[in-house]
């Protein structure tokens, strides 16, 4: 159970880091239409969060390798995945889906989390 958890928080921890810094190099503008003016606001919002993104893998990367040691930190890790799930949830809810891609990641980050915090639960 313990390889187990700690393989799926090396898992949120690749993609952090793999999803973050992709959004740091796009920015905000590589989403847009061409037409669109540079909105340097959001731009800058987003290069932001892309770094909240890409320094959060670092915590996951720690629990990763500390499952033992990490205590009920381990379960709020898993609310913030179960979150971002939720959050193209919301998305989907209020705009519409984004295609059979993203509605995919959606129930993986949903379940991702659950699993994170039911191995941990069983751990303790």
């Amino acid at each position: 159970m313990s390889l187990t958890l700690s393989i799926l928080l090396g898992l949120v921890s690749l993609i952090c880091f793999l999803g973050g810094t992709n959004i740091l190099l796009k920015g905000a503008t590589r989403f847009l239409p061409k037409e669109t003016p540079p909105q340097f606001i959001l731009d800058n919002l987003v290069r932001f969060l892309s770094g909240i993104y890409i320094g959060s893998g670092f915590l996951f990367v720690y629990a990763a390798f500390n499952v033992g040691m990490s205590g009920n930190i381990i379960y709020l890790l898993g609310l913030a995945v179960i979150f971002s799930g939720l959050g193209r949830l919301y998305s989907t809810s209020k705009l519409g889906s984004a295609g059979k891609y993203f509605d995919y990641i959606m129930v993986v980050e949903i379940l991702l989390g659950l699993s994170i915090i039911v191995l941990e639960w069983q751990l303790r």
